[in-house]
């Protein structure tokens, strides 16, 4: 099968240099894998998230002038599945049946007693009120 712009398809890293990965795709044919499209995480070094000889899916982006353009990030099935909710964690379930006003006031609640819990650490260090300006 031809390297067709859109197909994901499983290859091998050959290479792997500062700005990204060599992939070695099914039909012999090299692609580059720029390390932006590595990871939807922020990749700083890529031997991080890639060894030599490791398979890998990649998403086909471009194919100009010999040169194939590769990401593995956008190879990751997208899906559309709602979040699952534990509906066993009776916290949550709680929550989802109170009113906003009563949430609001819980919030209150547990944000001033955390901010209480704060200013008596604080205290305790030696810092209190005189080291906040």
């Amino acid at each position: 099968m031809p390297v067709k712009v859109g197909n994901v398809v499983e290859g091998t890293v050959t290479g792997i240099t500062n700005f990204g990965a060599f992939i070695q795709l099914p039909e012999g044919e090299t692609g580059l894998v720029h390390i932006s499209e590595v990871s939807d995480d922020y990749v700083k070094d890529i031997n991080n998230y890639l060894k030599k000889n490791q398979k890998v899916k990649v998403k086909v982006l471009s194919v100009e002038k010999g040169k194939i353009s590769l990401s593995i990030r956008q190879a990751k099935p997208k899906t559309n599945k709602p979040a699952e909710i534990d509906w066993s964690n009776k916290e949550d379930h709680k929550m989802k049946r109170m009113s906003f006003e009563d949430k609001l006031s819980k919030f209150l609640k547990d944000s001033t007693e955390r901010q209480d819990q704060i200013k008596s650490r604080d205290s305790k260090k030696g810092m209190g009120s005189k080291g906040i300006k």
